[in-house]
Parts: C-alpha cells; sequence; structure tokens
C-alpha cells in the first residue's frame, strides 16, 4: 500500500509543518521552532501509530481543506476543537480514522482552543533541516519552503510504522488528555532575575491579572496588564531565553516567550512559565485573561514527569488495542492492560514464520 499523500485545497488561516523542534542549534542561533502544543501533538502521533517526534500539521483556528491524493492510512486530530471532518462526517477529536485516496480532510470552524495537531500515519514527509522538519517562518527554515502552507501545496508522507491499520478506532481516554482550565493559573518558576524587580513589581505580576494581547504569535504572547516594576533599567547583558521564559522590558509588561523564541535577549526575566502551562497558554486565544503563580522547580519537574506516564499510558493502551486486532470506534477500556506477551506471523520471500516474544521487564 502506497503511503499518503496530500494536495492543499485550502490552506487554513496558519498551518505549518512541525515537529518537536530542532533543539541542538540555538548556540548558533537558530530558534528552536517546533509545535507549541508539545503534549497534545506527542499524544497524536502515538494515536497513530508514529515516533512522537514525528512531523505533523499544526493548524490554527481556521483549518485546511485537504484532499488525498494518493495512499492509505490513519490520520488523529489532537489539541483544539477545530470541527475536523473527513467527507463532511465529523470526526471526534483524540480519534484514529482511517483516511485513502479520494477522501477530504476539512475544518469546519473554532469550538474551543487555538492550535490542533493533525497527525497521520507516516509522518509529513518533508526535508530535515538541522535534524528538524519544523517550519520557522521569520526565516524561511523547514517545512514547506519554510512558510505556512499555501493552495496548490502538495505533500508526501513518510512510510507508516507496522500494524499501523490496527490504529484504527482507538480513542485516547479523557483521563490522558491534558487538562486545560482556561481559569487556571500559569505556574511559573521565579527567576533568573527577579532580584531586578521590586515588591510592589513582584506583586504585580503574582496578584494581578493580564489580557493576553492581539500581537501574540508564535514567538510570544505579549500580555497587558498592570506595569511591573523594576529596582533600576530593565536592560540586562544578552543571555539564553528558555521555552516559557516571561521577560519585562521596560514598559513593565510581560512577554511568555514560546516556541519561535528568540535564542538570546537583553530583558529582564521574572521567571519561567512551566512547560505543561506553556502547552496550556498556546491554547489560549487574545483577549483570554491569565495570571501567575509560584512553583518550585522540583514540583514543575513532576508535572513534566506525569506527562510523560501519560504518554507511557497511552502506548501501552495503542499496544493492547492493535495486539487485540479488532476494527472498532468503539473506544478502548481504560482498565486494559498492555500485552506481555505474543505470537506473530512474518512472511519472508514466501515462507511464513511464527516469532514469539515476552516482556521481561526492565533490564538493569
Amino acid at each position: 500500500m502506497a503511503a499518503l499523500a496530500f494536495s492543499v485545497q485550502m490552506p487554513g488561516m496558519l498551518t505549518t509543518v512541525q515537529d518537536s523542534g530542532r533543539w541542538s542549534y540555538q548556540g548558533k542561533g537558530m530558534p528552536v521552532a517546533g509545535a507549541m502544543d508539545m503534549q497534545s501533538f506527542a499524544l497524536g502521533n502515538i494515536l497513530v501509530g508514529n515516533d512522537e517526534n514525528a512531523a505533523a500539521l499544526e493548524v490554527t483556528l481556521l483549518g485546511p481543506t485537504l484532499s488525498v491524493t494518493e495512499g492509505e492510512g490513519v490520520a488523529a486530530v489532537t489539541g483544539a476543537e477545530l470541527g475536523f471532518t473527513v467527507n463532511g462526517e465529523p470526526i471526534a477529536n483524540w480519534t484514529v480514522v482511517t483516511i485513502r485516496e479520494g477522501d477530504i480532510l476539512s475544518f469546519d470552524g473554532p469550538r474551543s482552543g487555538c492550535r490542533a495537531y493533525l497527525c497521520v500515519s507516516g509522518g509529513i514527509d518533508v526535508p530535515m533541516v538541522m535534524e528538524s522538519r519544523s517550519t520557522y517562518t521569520r526565516a524561511k527554515v523547514g517545512g514547506l519552503e519554510g512558510r505556512a502552507l499555501k493552495k496548490g501545496d502538495a505533500m508526501r508522507c513518510g512510510e507508516p510504522a507496522p500494524l499501523w491499520n490496527r490504529c484504527e478506532g482507538l480513542v485516547c481516554p479523557e483521563a490522558l488528555r491534558p487538562l486545560r482550565d482556561p481559569a487556571a493559573p500559569l505556574r511559573v518558576i521565579p527567576g533568573p532575575q527577579d532580584d531586578l524587580f521590586t515588591e510592589k513589581g513582584l506583586a504585580s505580576f503574582y496578584g494581578t491579572e493580564y489580557v493576553i494581547s492581539n500581537s501574540a504569535d508564535r514567538m510570544g504572547y505579549r500580555m497587558d496588564g498592570e506595569p511591573i516594576e523594576h529596582t533600576g533599567a530593565a536592560d540586562i547583558i544578552s543571555d539564553a531565553i528558555p521555552l516559557g521564559a516571561v521577560q519585562v522590558p521596560g514598559h513593565g509588561q510581560p512577554i511568555v516567550m514560546l516556541a519561535d523564541r528568540q535564542t538570546t535577549g537583553g530583558y529582564t526575566k521574572i521567571g519561567v512559565v512551566c512547560s505543561v502551562d506553556v502547552a496550556a497558554l498556546s491554547q489560549r486565544l487574545p483577549g483570554a485573561k491569565v495570571r501567575f503563580s509560584k512553583i518550585a522547580v522540583k514540583d514543575a519537574v513532576g508535572l513534566v514527569r506525569a506527562e510523560a506516564r501519560t504518554r507511557d499510558e497511552l502506548r501501552k493502551l495503542r499496544a493492547a488495542w492493535r495486539s487485540s486486532a479488532r476494527v472498532s470506534s468503539a473506544p478502548v477500556p481504560e482498565a486494559v492492560a498492555a500485552p506481555t506477551g505474543g505470537e506473530a506471523i512474518l512472511r519472508v520471500d514466501g515462507k511464513e514464520h511464527v516469532i514469539s516474544w515476552e516482556e521481561i521487564g526492565e533490564v538493569e
């Protein structure tokens, strides 16, 4: 069966190819880019049988219309609810569906959230640039010619993983989906320059409400609200900008730095939003209200580990679903455990070979 291929009939508002980003090149001045909501992106790839880093389409608010021009595979949409349909039939988010030549994939309008991820078996196959397929539009690097999709674009997918067809009908249980309470505060690790703000400034940051500005984009979310007071000048010697860094320029309004952030910057940073809440912020729209709260480093690490366990659980559910050899639209019961052994038939040069396997536990 041929790998999937697509033609873009309508590009949507801002649809780009993204993976987990080009993390090894910040020292050379190249931003990371990558998916804004990394958890939704990774879970989508797990659902369709891909490696977590496989390239997908990041869909912003108004989605594209794509026609499948070749092949057969599976797809799933995660993240924001943007009204995903196949041939006009609504498909629930977090659900794996089979797509094939002649099908039309589209989005009929946003319900909640800002960014969705269309993950397809085999991943979007565009050239690797600095070990990543992510699109960084400001420098026209990666993805499709370093830009968002446009009408008439053609895309191909890589070869899907074995047993991709057995992913059909798999649903990510609600308990494993990211919890995105729009009223929840963003948790912030203080520093590295929080000592350059007055007590009044710190009280403003942690004690008042901010509103996401209309100028928010993939580089950073600018906030409007009570100015944050510095002890002196807002400028520092430029240093590294981590994901989630909260810069406060001289005007006192915070800016949360996101996927397309610059590699270094010379404004004071009052704190760093933990990565779990960076993903949550990326799903909020301009005009949304935001509050900040302190979190200890060890607690932020605990949140990251909890996300990793969630991905592990979904991989186990996927293994259980595929091993059951059924094709159904019913969700996998959350209590299903991953298989600890089994058999498979491998055909080589016309001969069948029975392969047995069993789980032997972790290697010390």
